[in-house]
């Protein structure tokens, strides 16, 4: 079988853009597989926000980071590329950084070149490191790598303090250091992405955030219009972060009615139901699992006589009987 970085580098220079959704925890991950994807971007942002409860601005650092990434591996097949912040460090730092999520499961990395602690691409007050140094970075990385394919995605912040062609330096400085993919954070318009496109040498990833909201920042595009610029790769780091506190604050007002009202609030369109909830989860394979591998004197202890699994009352059996 090929590597998980070989198979996500067939897709990123596949002639079709590859949409890659943000991805931060079991949920987001295992929903993002039911809808087909064959690859996801673990949303440093979305892991900091929801592993923390904290803003992306540096606050999360490598092991709580490799720990979120280690966690949705394990839980899907996704092929899975993951963000790195800056490599936490120099470049022996961002050497065993790779050498961490490679062992977590991941096909790829990303690595940006601010100054640490960093910020979302898409704030104020960011500060990059030289170019140089970032260059060493990516050298690092790239010789980190057990499998050659693993795939180094190399950000640059520069957009917002030193313009288009100072990124366009950038970039191509990085594909030379050993980056396989590169990324120029908070475009302000379709011509500057058409531009970064057209002059750098390896194939190029961006950023459209909510994805089906507009930001003050980059301009939101479809993937179609993304493809037509020479875009290789769109990331939704925001979408479902964001469409998860949407409907958490939903369901929190749905019940502080029924609190205020003294009524029951009854609200299925609201919210999934406890058995879809689960089969999202996988709890069809638990209950085969437990066909398999438990005794027939503890199938029938848990379940009766007919010693069939019902983990979740009214779903479908998706076991054999023993």
């Amino acid at each position: 079988m090929l590597s998980p970085g070989k198979r996500l580098r067939a897709l990123i220079e596949a002639p079709d853009i590859l949409v890659l959704p943000g991805v931060f925890d079991g949920f987001s991950t295992r929903l993002v597989s039911r809808h087909g994807y064959m690859a996801a971007f673990i949303t440093g942002s979305g892991v900091s926000e929801t592993r923390l409860g904290q803003p992306d601005v540096g606050l999360m650092g490598l092991d709580e980071n490799v720990a979120a990434a280690r966690a949705i591996a394990a839980c899907s097949d996704l092929l899975l590329l993951a963000d790195g912040d800056t490599g936490y460090g120099n470049a022996l730092n961002a050497y065993h950084t790779v050498r961490a999520f490679e062992r977590a499961g991941v096909a790829g990395l990303m690595l940006e070149d601010q100054v640490w602690p960093k910020r979302c691409g898409h704030m104020r007050g960011k500060e990059v490191i030289s170019a140089d140094e970032m260059v060493q970075k990516i050298h690092a990385a790239a010789e980190a790598r057990v499998d050659p394919d693993f795939v180094i995605k190399s950000r640059t912040d520069v957009l917002a303090t030193h313009g288009v062609a100072e990124a366009i330096r950038r970039l191509n400085l990085y594909a030379e250091a050993g980056a396989d993919l590169l990324f120029a954070d908070a475009a302000m318009s379709a011509d500057d992405i058409a531009m970064i496109a057209k002059n750098v040498s390896k194939p190029l990833s961006v950023n459209m955030g909510f994805g089906i909201r507009q930001r003050s920042t980059t301009p939101l595009l479809t993937a179609a219009q993304l493809q037509e610029l020479g875009v290789a790769v769109v990331i939704y780091p925001r979408l479902l972060t964001a469409c998860a506190v949407m409907g958490m604050q939903r369901g929190l007002d749905l019940l502080q009615q029924s609190i205020a009202s003294g009524k029951v609030v009854d609200r299925p369109d609201a919210l999934v139901s406890f058995e879809v909830l689960h089969d999202i989860l996988g709890m069809h394979e638990i209950e085969a699992m437990e066909q398999r591998f438990l005794t027939a004197n503890q199938l029938e202890a848990k379940y009766g006589a007919d010693k069939v699994a019902k983990v979740v009352p009214g779903m479908q059996h998706h076991g054999m009987r023993r």
